[in-house]
């Protein structure tokens, strides 16, 4: 793997991605395993002090913000470590923290771990990868993420202390679900933070599609849960057939204050990642979350045991399942029968948390 030290100008783009907040198509005997997980949203990540010998490592699994993708993330990893704890005879210990869509507890967070002698940080998101890339520079300390749509646009390739897993999405496909659906379509709404770095890519694969399509498009930003409302309505009131945002976790995390709005005005919302369908956004079309984070529980305890010299820069996960939610469905009066042909489909009803 071509991995170079991360270069200074790094920081300029985290700082960047301080305006908001960062989803998706996926041995020997030791001390007794053992993992102390705890999420403590003042960030008090890497208080065990182990720094990996006789069988005994610590994990710092921060998290970018608190929402069901990346809650569900972390919980697989927390799982995963357990069960690698038992099959190696191991201890593995470890915190988890969210740093609440800010980059400087995600700051704090990141230091707090490499001053108490983390092995490994296992940041979730764009902007904690990026923030945690840049704090363990120094240090050395693996840094393996997960859920990074574009780690090529997050500049998280040629490091050689940083690997995780993508949930890249399959633009193409979701928009080809939303044409499968309503043929009819003329304009769509672009919803989504101009701050997360999963979001550059997919908005641009997003307006060639269209564009090549012939279908016209509206674009709505926004930075907070009051920002991503007005968008929304605004969209709304643009007379969109139908909204796209791709795995941008600012927009996930204020679905369920906008999903009733839209399906009632009969417009659905195509998404990156089945948190938001599970906040009542129409479908999707990306990863199994859950496979993600013990994948890259797996990667993180092959860095802190076997060292990251012949990991790739990342690994990107396959995708191919669809969720639809089916109330929504019912309140947009629309057939998703239509997605069969796309993959397997998963029907989910709304969460309300």
């Amino acid at each position: 793997m071509k991995k170079r030290n991360l270069i200074r100008k790094f920081t300029a783009l985290t700082a960047a991605c301080a305006l908001a907040a960062a989803l998706t198509a996926c041995s020997n005997g030791g001390t007794s395993p053992s993992g102390a997980g705890s999420d403590d949203p003042a960030g008090s990540a890497g208080a065990q002090v182990s720094q990996g010998s006789g069988g005994s490592y610590t994990v710092a699994i921060i998290k970018q913000m608190d929402h069901p993708s990346l809650d569900e993330i972390a919980a697989a990893v927390e799982a995963r470590l357990d069960e690698l704890a038992a099959e190696h005879g191991v201890s593995i210990q470890y915190t988890t923290s969210s740093g609440q869509g800010d980059q400087t507890v995600l700051t704090q967070l990141a230091d707090q771990a490499i001053a108490s002698g983390a092995d490994v940080i296992i940041p979730i998101a764009s902007t904690a990868a990026q923030v945690a890339a840049v704090r363990a520079e120094d240090s050395q300390t693996p840094v393996v993420y997960a859920a990074v749509s574009d780690p090529e646009v997050a500049e998280l390739t040629g490091i050689d202390y940083v690997t995780g897993t993508s949930d890249g999405l399959n633009t193409e496909l979701i928009l080809d679900m939303m044409l499968a659906q309503n043929p009819e379509v003329d304009q769509v709404g672009l919803l989504y933070s101009l701050s997360e770095p999963n979001s550059t890519t997919p908005i641009a694969e997003a307006k060639a599609y269209l564009e090549e399509h012939d279908i016209s498009y509206v674009e709505q930003t926004a930075t907070s849960n009051d920002e991503v409302i007005a968008a929304a309505t605004a969209l709304a009131a643009a007379g969109v057939d139908a909204i796209f945002t791709p795995t941008d976790n600012v927009i996930a995390a204020a679905e369920l204050a906008i999903y009733e709005d839209l399906a009632e005005a009969g417009i659905p919302h195509y998404t990156g990642a089945d948190s938001f369908v599970r906040n009542g956004a129409f479908a999707t079309c990306g990863v199994n979350y859950t496979e993600l984070g013990a994948y890259t529980a797996e990667l993180a305890y092959q860095a802190v045991t076997e060292g990251m010299a012949d990991m790739e820069d990342y690994y990107r996960m396959e995708g191919g399942i669809i969720t639809v939610n089916t109330e929504t469905a019912a309140l947009l009066e629309a057939d998703y029968s239509v997605f069969e042909q796309y993959g397997q489909v998963v029907e989910v009803t709304t969460t309300l948390e």
